[in-house]
């Protein structure tokens, strides 16, 4: 298992009362020394060290389900996309697979969306994402049933990357009909990640991971792309993707969804690509008859001049 002093003394300042993420990125540049943490904390190093090593006791018992993490200050800890507030920046990252997956100099869509879309949704949305991977792209989606299985597994059918941002733990990856799938995506080269080493304390901590998870999917793409989502409603079927997107466009990252006004008028499934196409210009609308062009408009500048498998 991999990580620095630094990675757990970052983890450490994290269980101090009032140092959150907003704290952390505003006063710490990583790698600071323990006297110099604790004369900021305004504790001892007794204190300090008795809580990083129950850290890193439970850390070890995660075992061979991480390869590893990285914290803020570290070499490979990754660049962020966008104009992010430090409330929003993760400090510490745990990870399985290849970490370069997100360097900022590999373009990465996230491909996001419903739970239980049809089967006309289905095969828009491997259409689209076989177009990104033509383009040298990575996927980026949350291992949620629906429109995240359809995008990782399109990745790995044709040979191409893709990273998994977990709301929980890597060592209790959900939901567990996912459990064989996050770990093919390893096998073929791609990437987990997650914020967590231990479980949430409640129920209402784990419905918080899973909206903070959806602005790593923002965070760590050049755009999110929503295949199909119902806007919130009194129904229950909701879409967390609203999440992603609604980060995407607070940091500055080009936003998308796939909508053909002919095919999807009537769908309630697409309520939330209309709404967002309404009340966004900027919003880049995909679907079968112009989805070369515009994922080209996708993919960071430097992608858009010449297509890399042509």
């Amino acid at each position: 298992m991999k990580y620095t002093e630094n990675a757990i003394n970052i983890l450490t300042v994290r269980t101090f009362e009032k140092k959150g993420p907003a704290w952390i990125n505003n006063n710490l540049k990583g790698n600071e020394s323990v006297a110099m943490l604790c004369r900021l904390l305004e504790t001892h190093e007794y204190e300090f060290n008795k809580k990083r090593d129950k850290i890193e006791d439970a850390i070890a018992k995660l075992g061979d389900t991480i390869d590893g993490f990285v914290a803020l200050g570290d070499a490979y800890f990754p660049e962020f996309r966008g104009n992010i507030k430090a409330a929003d920046k993760p400090f510490a990252l745990f990870y399985k697979g290849n970490i370069d997956l997100l360097k900022k100099t590999n373009p990465n869509i996230a491909v996001i969306g419903v739970l239980n879309p049809d089967e006309k949704i289905e095969l828009s949305e491997k259409m689209v994402t076989v177009e990104i991977l033509k383009h040298g792209a990575t996927i980026v989606s949350g291992l949620a049933l629906g429109c995240d299985s359809i995008a990782h597994k399109t990745a790995l059918e044709n040979n191409g990357k893709t990273v998994a941002i977990l709301p929980s733990a890597l060592n209790k990856v959900i939901p567990k009909e996912n459990i064989a799938l996050a770990g093919e995506i390893i096998a073929k080269g791609g990437l987990l990640i997650s914020e967590y080493y231990d479980d949430p304390k409640s129920k209402n901590d784990m419905v918080s991971r899973f909206v903070v998870r959806d602005r790593l999917q923002a965070l760590f793409s050049d755009a999110v792309l929503m295949a199909a989502s119902y806007a919130p409603n009194n129904l229950g079927n909701d879409c967390g993707s609203r999440h992603a997107m609604g980060k995407a466009k607070e940091y500055g990252i080009k936003r998308a969804v796939i909508y053909n006004e002919a095919k999807h008028a009537h769908n309630p499934m697409f309520d939330l690509n209309r709404q967002f196409l309404k009340e966004d210009s900027t919003i880049i609308r995909i679907d079968s008859e112009n989805m070369a062009e515009t994922i080209n408009k996708l993919l960071p500048q430097k992608q858009t001049q010449t297509d890399l498998f042509g």
